[in-house]
């Protein structure tokens, strides 16, 4: 989440304006968006700190619970110059964020998809099978022959899930590192218009 405020403080000497923006970020982003600010003329806003707070995730994703956000404050000289350069390439660099964002989401998002797909299959296997024992009469080779699929379904979902979420870090990688030299290209050309 993102919001901008613009502010200034009017006195009649020693006058600086300010336009203020918060930006709230996974845990594992603050440190890079904390260095690449500044090369689009923010500074980190020294009447705020940095708030870190736990969001919502998946209970069962590397043994984690909820993922660490930090809301960082910055702010910007209102009088800045080349400004309108600055700020599109600012939102360039958020574009990159979110795409890093949505792409280390969709890696794990995959994976938890297929294991839960297979695990409702193994479920529908077990479903089976205890209506089979429970029919009059019991039908035991059937209880059997479903309920074997039924927990092999339920035990595969873990080593599927392990199998998926590091062959989708395989092919995620790539483009992350093409992410990431798109930030960089970026933040030089952001550092080359403010000196």
């Amino acid at each position: 989440m993102i919001v901008m405020t613009n502010e200034a403080n009017y006195t009649d000497t020693g006058h600086t304006g300010y336009e203020y923006r918060e930006i709230t970020v996974p845990g594992e982003l603050s440190s890079l968006c904390m260095d690449s600010y500044p090369c689009f003329g923010w500074e980190q806003d020294p009447n705020q700190e940095a708030v870190r707070s736990k969001g919502r995730g998946w209970p069962f994703v590397h043994g984690k619970g909820k993922k660490e956000t930090v809301t960082l404050h910055f702010r910007r000289k209102r009088s800045l110059c080349n400004k309108t350069e600055l700020t599109r390439l600012q939102r360039n660099f958020d574009g990159c964020v979110a795409e890093l964002q949505a792409l280390e989401r969709s890696k794990t998002t995959a994976s938890a998809m297929a294991a839960l797909a297979i695990g409702l299959i193994g479920t529908a296997f077990l479903a089976g099978s205890v209506f089979a024992v429970t029919a009059q009469p019991p039908v035991i080779w059937l209880t059997v022959l479903l309920g074997i699929p039924g927990l092999i379904g339920w035990i595969v979902p873990c080593f599927f899930y392990r199998n998926i979420l590091r062959k989708r870090t395989e092919e995620i990688e790539p483009l992350k590192e093409r992410t990431y030299d798109e930030i960089d290209q970026l933040c030089e050309k952001g550092s080359r218009l403010l000196y």
